[in-house]
């Protein structure tokens, strides 16, 4: 008996580009963002994707790609341990370092322009007036903005700008002063009322919210019980917060007429179908991807062939079946 050769890394590259996806003419899983259309709802959570993976995973088979925030100055990231694995997830304490507008057009987005699907370029800042400056400074470039207003607020004592549903009336009205692209508001976890923070994106021209941002938390050593992050608290993603944020994207989408998508704990198709059954239109994921680089296409591909087994047209179909 012969035994073949184990397969190379770039041997399971090449197998996964010649797979063939399933027929996508047959099956509308196109998702609107204001005049944005998007070929189908998957995409990464900002901060789990860089142009390199271009080189492993089909690209042009996700709906659109979402860049690292960029902040209007360089800024570095937190003090070392950044990262540490829990069961069923993990814990990230990287800081969102940024080289800033100008370094981001230099360096990053003439990148992402070669990938070949829409780019959506997050946007961050310390202040509600901070936010305005840098869509300003990047010059039109992307085809829609993220704003993470889960960014503490310095001139409310560190807070989340995201927690006050004032603050994103103001974020979303001074943007949308500077651009006509479509706006996408993540909100974090942690709010009195996810409800009216969607309402107040919404009011104030926002053409989607994302729900959510990773959970605040603290891991501990095992053995001295001190903390395992050199920032001492981090945010946790993964499977685990996928039932608290699978409530959050509920309330949101009974609150707004805009899209909402979901960001949390997506690992399969199963996953994104759950999200949509509630509410979702479109899905970002993150962690996953982190393990599995071709997680987000497994799952575009899988929505396809969903749909043409259950003989529909589209993702709502396939819902409403799924729900019989």
């Amino acid at each position: 008996m012969t035994i073949a050769p184990p397969r190379t890394p770039t041997d399971a590259r090449s197998a996964f580009f010649d797979a063939r996806p399933a027929d996508s003419a047959a099956v509308d899983l196109s998702v609107r963002i204001g005049s944005l259309t998007l070929a189908n709802p998957v995409m990464p959570a900002s901060g789990c994707f860089g142009p390199s993976l271009g080189r492993l995973i089909p690209v042009t088979e996700l709906g659109a790609v979402v860049t690292k925030t960029v902040f209007g100055t360089p800024r570095g990231g937190n003090a070392a341990h950044r990262l540490t694995e829990i069961r069923a997830g993990m814990v990230n304490s990287v800081g969102i370092p940024s080289r800033g507008a100008d370094g981001y057009l230099a360096g990053q987005h003439p990148l992402y322009l070669t990938l070949g699907v829409p780019v959506i370029v997050s946007v961050g800042g310390h202040r509600s007036s901070e936010y305005a400056p840098v869509v300003r400074d990047l010059r039109g470039a992307g085809d829609a903005y993220e704003l993470n207003v889960s960014c503490p607020n310095l001139d409310r004592h560190g807070t989340d700008i995201g927690s006050d549903p004032d603050a994103i009336e103001k974020v979303v009205r001074l943007v949308r002063q500077e651009t006509d692209k479509p706006l996408i508001v993540k909100l974090p976890v942690l709010v009195s009322s996810i409800a009216d923070c969607a309402r107040a994106a919404e009011a104030a021209g926002a053409d989607a919210v994302c729900v959510a941002n990773s959970v605040p938390a603290l891991p501990l050593t095992a053995d001295t019980r001190s903390p395992v992050l050199g920032n001492v608290i981090g945010g946790l993603s993964g499977p685990n917060i996928r039932p608290i944020v699978l409530r959050l994207v509920w309330l949101a989408s009974r609150a707004v007429q805009i899209p909402v998508i979901a960001c949390g704990g997506i690992e399969t198709t199963d996953d994104a179908l759950d999200y949509f059954s509630v509410g979702a239109r479109a899905v970002q994921v993150g962690t996953a991807s982190f393990g599995r680089p071709y997680a987000m296409v497994e799952i575009a591909r899988a929505l396809q062939e969903r749909c043409l087994a259950a003989e529909v047209a589209d993702i709502g179909r396939l819902i409403e079946i799924w729900r019989a």
